[in-house]
């Protein structure tokens, strides 16, 4: 088995491939990084992935970045494994809508990111802004309610890495969206935190260094 390397951020999208590998049953060095604290510039990080974020995963001696290409090709690295849904699968559309629709989230929530966590004196926050973000943010949370079942996964076929990518934004989300609504995704948030490989990846995240709350509010105008 090749080295296998991941780049990494706690409570970070890199959390995606640290899961995904647990789930593989694949070991890997870990590379722990901050956002702020340089090491993401670094010459021989920024060769394995070029806009210095994470994920990057060192794999079969190429550097993969963008943790739904890492996913989607872990998936068919591993067939055995039945986390992917390959062509000529009937859940094919579906395992692609949910790798990227996870994005359309995960896209909002790092916006509410920026606004709330990262801007610094005297930047602030703007209140229309947050207030739409938030609101976009509410609408995939309701639209992924409407799809889910009241058991089971993502897919009717079982879990797949559509659950790894879009299941991880469940634990941020509720930083800015009250999930009192959503008693289907929490039941399923639930059946994901069962799993033991996503234990497992818990055990090696590393703590988060960036929400100092549990809630953040729209700011007032």
């Amino acid at each position: 088995m090749s080295r296998i390397v991941l780049h990494h951020v706690p409570a970070s999208r890199s959390f995606r491939v640290l899961w995904m590998l647990e789930e593989l049953g694949l070991e890997a060095e870990i590379v722990p990084h901050t956002i702020t604290g340089g090491s993401l510039r670094a010459p021989e990080v920024l060769a394995v992935t070029p806009a210095g974020r994470v994920p990057a995963l060192e794999i079969d001696g190429q550097g993969l970045f963008e943790s739904g290409a890492i996913l989607e090709y872990l998936a068919e690295r591993h067939p055995e494994a039945g986390l992917g849904r390959g062509p000529g699968s009937g859940e094919r559309v579906a395992w692609l809508q949910g790798l990227h629709f996870a994005e359309t989230m995960a896209s909002l929530i790092e916006n509410l990111n920026l606004n709330h966590v990262f801007l610094r004196p005297p930047a602030r926050p703007s209140p229309a802004v947050v207030k739409i973000l938030t609101a976009r943010l509410r609408d995939t949370l309701r639209a992924l309610e409407g799809r889910l079942r009241e058991d089971g996964y993502l897919l009717v076929g079982g879990f797949s890495a559509a659950d790894v990518m879009l299941g991880f934004n469940l634990w941020a989300a509720p930083r800015f969206v009250r999930m009192d609504p959503f008693p289907k995704i929490e039941a399923y948030k639930a059946r994901l935190a069962a799993r033991p490989a996503f234990a497992a990846a818990r055990a090696k995240d590393g703590e988060q260094a960036f929400y100092d709350r549990e809630f953040y509010e729209v700011p007032d105008a």
